[in-house]
């Protein structure tokens, strides 16, 4: 099962999306993760119906604030980001700097690895589902829009839904060649 692990394009993600017990189900998964002093760093915003198309119309406009000379092209691709999978899950990094009993990179990493189980989840219940980020993920202002705070990031946009069409598998590295043995100097 984990050898057969792939991403599934957000474009080719159609419905119907999980049903709120199926997606709990995954999130139980992603939950799983390494997490050193148990300060679960993360939280989690579900993006669905019209809510989609509310963000990506205000997407469309924050790139017309951000670049007033952006072409049509990248506008739509703003406009369409969030709607072509049916559910969008954000993972929320939540980095509180006065938690310093934990270093914030451990924390930042423990919402990757939610992220990655989140998809392994996803998988394994059926649909497809693809990890994004984008400069949405990066922007103060869609950040502020999405209700984060202060000390929160996105870790991804998990995109969800129903494969359309099988999806080929892709090279991957060998591994052999990325291992080495550390020797003592």
């Amino acid at each position: 099962m984990l050898d057969e692990r792939r991403c599934v394009p957000a474009r080719q993600l159609g419905e119907p999306a999980p049903d709120d017990a199926t997606l709990l189900r995954m999130l139980q998964s992603a939950v799983r993760v390494p997490d050193h002093g148990k300060r679960v760093p993360f939280r989690f915003l579900r993006i669905r119906g019209d809510a989609r198309l509310v963000l990506g119309e205000a997407l469309a406009r924050r790139t017309l604030q951000r670049d007033p000379a952006a072409g049509e092209a990248a506008i739509e691709k703003d406009r369409k980001r969030f709607s072509h999978a049916p559910l969008v899950v954000a993972v929320v990094a939540v980095l509180d700097p006065a938690d310093t009993g934990i270093p914030e990179q451990e924390r930042l990493l423990t919402a990757g690895c939610v992220c990655f189980t989140l998809l392994q989840a996803v998988q394994a219940t059926g649909y497809g589902g693809t990890w994004l980020t984008g400069w949405p993920a990066y922007d103060h202002e869609v950040l502020r829009m999405l209700g984060l705070g202060e000390h929160e990031r996105i870790a991804g946009f998990i995109h969800i839904g129903t494969p359309r069409q099988a999806v080929p598998e892709r090279d991957r590295p060998d591994p052999s060649t990325l291992l080495q043995d550390w020797q003592p100097a």
